[in-house]
């Protein structure tokens, strides 16, 4: 994919936040719910891109994937009505005669960026809340599991118009492409240095990022 078509992506997403569509705490669940639907529905599929990606067995790719994923799910849709309320707050004497009151909103458009260890879980969890949130997203899974990512696609093609979530699939260059652009928020898991590449890019637009970074973990086996 070139850069002009991921910036017509962004853009067409951004046209689609500013209608408001995304707003609607119904509308937020009903992404959920269709969200639940097809992962239940691709869950073979996964299983078998896990296993082809991973050599993850059915029984690891539910317990670390599709099962916490679910759950994540479950979990979110029942307090997305009472996280999107607007809750009242002090009134400074100043304004004696003013009610006081903080409004919960959306980003925008959200990128987020998975990690190779865990493509389902590290893409969809991230996904679960900024649609719970009300944003737009554009996901980009990892090019070193690229079974599992082309199953994703499919999956949010058949559960997302592309001006509301897409995937984006391949390498450092897509990457890079990306980053290029202005999105209103960034969720990365990866390593060090690529976070920093994406702190220092999206330094240029000073949107805000979360950097989920891991590392390795030294372990000794022995007798």
């Amino acid at each position: 994919m070139t850069e002009t078509e991921i910036k017509e992506i962004v853009q067409k997403q951004r046209s689609y936040f500013y209608t408001g569509a995304t707003l609607p705490v119904e509308k937020r669940l009903d992404a959920l719910k269709k969200l639940k639907t097809c992962i239940q529905k691709y869950e073979p599929l996964i299983n078998e891109a896990l296993k082809r990606d991973l050599g993850k067995s059915n029984f690891e790719s539910y317990m670390c994937e599709v099962g916490l994923t679910l759950s994540e799910l479950r979990y979110v849709r029942r307090h997305v009505k009472s996280w999107s309320r607007n809750r009242r707050v002090h009134t400074p004497l100043a304004q004696f005669h003013a009610a006081s009151f903080t409004v919960q909103e959306p980003y925008g458009v959200v990128l987020i960026m998975s990690p190779w260890n865990y493509p389902m879980l590290l893409t969809l969890e991230p996904l679960i809340g900024a649609l719970a949130a009300g944003n737009c997203c554009v996901l980009k899974p990892s090019a070193y599991s690229p079974a599992t990512s082309a199953v994703m696609a499919k999956l949010i093609r058949e559960a997302f118009p592309s001006d509301y979530v897409t995937v984006i699939e391949g390498g450092r260059k897509e990457n890079e492409d990306l980053l290029n652009q202005k999105f209103d928020y960034i969720f990365f898991t990866g390593g060090v240095n690529v976070g920093k590449l994406v702190m220092e890019k999206a330094s240029a637009h000073l949107t805000p990022v979360t950097l989920e970074l891991g590392g390795k973990s030294p372990c000794i086996v022995d007798h």
